[in-house]
């Protein structure tokens, strides 16, 4: 399985997902004018217009489908320009796609970021779209723009205006402070979301996005939190003195997955996220954990070591009908289903962790990365890309990293200290 493209003569990007990677499609995206330069309180509408286009450029650079043309190939473009294009300019750098917009102040005091996106050969327009954002959004106006370009020039959906939640880590390796931290997804507007006096693990989105998930060691006693983003505020999910970990939430937003630990038993439950009795899915000895639901809500991939090793298997919502659909060498961990629902994200353990697909019912498996210390996948809203977490070996410091599907195209996502246990949000309503 490979995620491929083909160009052929008008701009078009082929994504097949049997073929190998052929060349990135070069593109041009000139920075953006503006009818008129006006102050804002995120800078004025000229260095705005630079501002959108790197962005915009940066986007769809690390997706791995486009080579955007260097600085000493652009040049600037006028306003009328933006709606009629110097054609025979732009095909004489070699670009196929060309992006072009402009950034214009308006008299409420927000931003619209214009979006067009040309075939250069057939010179003819692709897309064309306008984005209003407030002055502190101007970022979110390049990465729609971003997405339009590459949904039209792919098929696939878009997810560059999404944001990843993860574990911020710094300190000596026995004595870590780790704080929930968010960004958008090319760490920009990164903030810190707990002041880390209690250790937080494994941080998931609600599908609404105002509310995170994760387990945390207030009064040193590990347990698991909702967070509401809008209020800042965090209340106690599970009031049990078991241990309970591993919180997971299903796509209508209604339940948690979580583990927990009875006498000497780990088992997977549900319960509302608004609280209440939790339910128990699995009655198997052993450790069961890491339950992520189907993105129908239908079923459940969990990790087990029920056969003696930890191994993946598949079960009904409601519990029934376990299967196990992960038979190679190694173990395997932390699955997170694919919100396309095709494929089953893993981390291989065999020596090294790595990174790993398979499909939904077991079978086609295939190793993403290489590296010495890879765990902990979640995927992008499209399901094309993956975010991790890799250790550094000998040093116990971890940052993020993310690969897509053919496994070629990985990328550091850069946060101010260490990372971990990354989680990517649905694409910003």
């Amino acid at each position: 399985m490979g995620l491929g493209i083909a160009v052929p003569a008008a701009a078009q990007v082929e994504v097949d997902v049997v073929g190998g990677i052929s060349a990135p499609m070069p593109i041009a995206i000139p920075p953006m004018p503006t009818p008129a330069a006006q102050g804002t309180p995120a800078g004025s509408t000229d260095a705005l217009g630079r501002q959108v286009a790197e962005v915009v450029t940066n986007d769809l650079r690390n997706s791995g489908l486009f080579k955007p043309l260097g600085p000493e190939q652009l040049r600037a473009v006028s306003m009328d320009q933006v709606t009629a294009p110097d054609f025979p300019y732009w095909g004489s750098t070699g670009a196929q796609a060309l992006v072009e917009g402009f950034v214009r102040a308006n008299g409420d005091g927000t931003l619209t970021v214009g979006c067009y996106l040309y075939d250069v050969f057939a010179k003819t327009e692709l897309a064309r779209q306008g984005f209003v954002v407030s002055p502190a959004d101007w970022r979110r106006g390049a990465h729609k723009c971003a997405d339009t370009v590459y949904t039209r020039l792919t098929g696939e959906g878009p997810y560059f205006d999404s944001r990843i939640i993860y574990v911020s880590e710094t300190g000596p390796k026995k004595k870590r402070i780790k704080r929930l931290a968010i960004m958008d997804q090319d760490g920009a507007n990164h903030r810190f979301l707990t002041n880390g006096q209690s250790i937080v693990l494994t941080p998931r989105f609600a599908p609404n996005q105002q509310q995170i998930v994760y387990m945390s060691y207030v009064n040193d006693k590990p347990t698991i939190y909702v967070y509401n983003l809008g209020s800042g505020t965090q209340r106690r999910l599970v009031t049990t003195n078991n241990l309970t970990f591993a919180p997971h939430v299903s796509p209508d937003g209604r339940w948690v997955l979580f583990s927990m630990a009875v006498a000497g038993n780990t088992d997977i439950y549900r319960i509302s996220i608004n609280g209440g009795s939790p339910e128990r899915l699995t009655n198997s000895p052993g450790i069961n954990t890491g339950g992520s639901y189907s993105p129908d809500g239908s079923k459940i991939v969990f990790e087990s070591d029920r056969s003696g090793t930890q191994q993946l298997y598949v079960m009904n919502a409601d519990g029934s009908n376990q299967q196990r659909i992960s038979f190679g060498g190694g173990r395997y961990a932390t699955p997170v289903w694919s919100p396309r629902g095709d494929l089953i994200a893993f981390t291989k353990i065999t020596g090294s962790f790595r990174i790993g697909v398979m499909s939904a019912s077991g079978g086609n498996e295939k190793i993403l990365t290489e590296a010495w210390g890879d765990e902990g996948p979640s995927w992008s809203p499209n399901g094309r890309v993956l975010v991790f977490f890799r250790t550094a070996q000998g040093s116990g410091k971890a940052d993020l990293w993310s690969v897509d599907l053919t496994g070629v195209n990985e990328r550091r996502i850069p946060t101010p200290l260490d990372g971990s246990d990354p989680s990517w949000g649905p694409l910003r309503p």
